[in-house]
C-alpha cells in the first residue's frame, strides 16, 4: 500500500509576510506603554471629531431644537439653495476671500523672512528679547487685543495723535466706523499678533540645517544674503511647502474670534465673514439647518483647495503632504 504525503512548502512571499508580522509585533510590545498614549489620542479624536459628523445630515432636514435629529423632516436641498439666493451671499464671500487671499499674500511670507533675519543675528540675548517680544501678543486672546486696538484706533486714540503730529492727517479718523479701512485693520493687527509665534516652525527647520553647508557657502565667497537664498531657503522648502498648502486650504477660514471683536454696525459691509454669517444666521436666529448648510459647503471647498494645493506642490517641487 502506497501512502502519498502531502509536504506544504510555504513560498518565498508568505515568509517575507510572516516575518514582517512578527517584527510588527515585537515593535508594538516594545512600544506598548508609546500606543496606549497614542490609542487616547485616537480615541478622543473619534469622540469629538468623527462622531459629531453625524449632525451633517441637519443640512438637509428642517431641524428643530425641540425634537431630535431623527425626527425632523428632509427638506433636500433646501438649505443649500436658500444660501445661493441669499442677497447677502455676494459681499459676504468678497469680505471672506479678499481678506484671506490678502493674508495669504501678504502674511504668509513675512514669518519666513522674519526667521531668516532673526537667524542671523550674533547676539544671543538680543535675538532671545526679540523673539519674546515677538511672540508676545499670540498669548493675548482677541478679546484683550481688540480693546487694545479699538482705543489705539479711537478719535483720541495714539494713532491719530501720532498722525496729527506728524501732518499726516489734519482731523482724527474713526477707523472703525469707516468701512474702507476694516480689512488694513484686520490684515495688520492679524500680522502683528502671529508673526513671531509663525516664524517658530521655520526657525526650527533653519536649526536643522547642517552647519557644514554654510562653511561650504563661505569658502565659495557667499555672504550673508547669499547664503539665505542658496543654502537656507532651499533646506527648508520642504516646512514651507506643508505650511503652504495648510494655508491654501484654510483661506475660507477667518479669524472669527478677531472679526466679531472689531466689527460693528458701521463697517458691516467688509466686516461680514462667512464665519460671523453662519454664527449670526444660525445660533442667533435659530436656523441650524440653514447654518450647516453653509458650514458644509466651505468644507468641500476647503477639501477641494488641500487636494489642489496638494497636487500642484507635488507637481512643482515634489513636496506633499500625501
Amino acid at each position: 500500500m502506497n501512502t502519498e504525503v502531502e509536504i506544504h512548502i510555504p513560498n518565498h512571499k508568505t515568509i517575507a509576510a510572516r516575518s514582517k508580522m512578527t517584527r510588527l509585533l515585537r515593535k508594538l510590545i516594545g512600544q506598548r506603554y508609546l500606543q496606549a498614549m497614542a490609542l487616547l489620542g485616537v480615541a478622543w479624536m473619534i469622540i469629538f471629531n468623527y462622531v459629531p459628523m453625524y449632525g451633517i445630515i441637519i443640512a438637509f432636514k428642517d431641524f428643530n431644537i425641540i425634537k431630535a435629529i431623527s425626527e425632523a423632516p428632509w427638506v433636500g436641498l433646501e438649505n443649500f439653495k436658500a444660501f445661493m439666493e441669499d442677497d447677502n451671499l455676494g459681499y459676504v464671500i468678497k469680505n471672506t476671500l479678499g481678506m484671506s487671499v490678502l493674508k495669504l499674500i501678504i502674511g504668509f511670507p513675512l514669518p519666513i523672512a522674519f526667521a531668516l533675519f532673526l537667524n542671523e543675528i550674533r547676539s544671543v540675548r538680543y535675538k532671545k528679547l526679540v523673539q519674546t517680544i515677538s511672540y508676545l501678543p499670540h498669548f493675548l486672546s482677541w478679546v484683550i487685543l481688540g480693546g487694545i486696538l479699538a482705543t489705539w484706533l479711537a478719535d483720541v486714540g495714539i494713532i491719530n495723535n501720532i498722525l496729527m503730529a506728524l501732518k499726516i492727517i489734519k482731523e482724527p479718523i474713526s477707523y472703525l466706523a469707516e468701512p474702507q479701512y476694516f480689512w488694513s485693520i484686520i490684515i495688520t493687527s492679524d500680522i502683528w499678533k502671529e508673526l513671531g509665534w509663525s516664524a517658530i516652525i521655520y526657525l526650527a527647520a533653519i536649526s536643522g540645517v547642517s552647519p557644514e553647508m554654510y562653511e561650504a557657502a563661505t569658502i565659495d565667497g557667499a555672504g550673508r544674503f547669499q547664503k539665505m537664498f542658496y543654502v537656507t531657503l532651499p533646506s527648508i522648502k520642504g516646512t514651507i511647502t506643508i505650511l503652504f498648502i495648510l494655508a491654501v486650504s484654510g483661506i475660507l477660514n477667518s479669524n472669527f474670534d478677531q472679526i466679531l471683536v472689531l466689527k460693528n454696525q458701521l463697517n458691516e459691509t467688509t466686516s461680514n465673514v462667512i464665519d460671523v454669517y453662519v454664527y449670526q444666521i444660525g445660533l442667533q436666529q435659530s436656523r441650524f439647518s440653514y447654518a450647516t448648510a453653509v458650514g458644509l459647503i466651505k468644507s468641500l471647498i476647503s477639501l477641494v483647495l488641500l487636494l489642489s494645493a496638494n497636487f500642484i506642490t507635488k507637481r512643482m517641487n515634489n513636496t506633499s503632504l500625501f
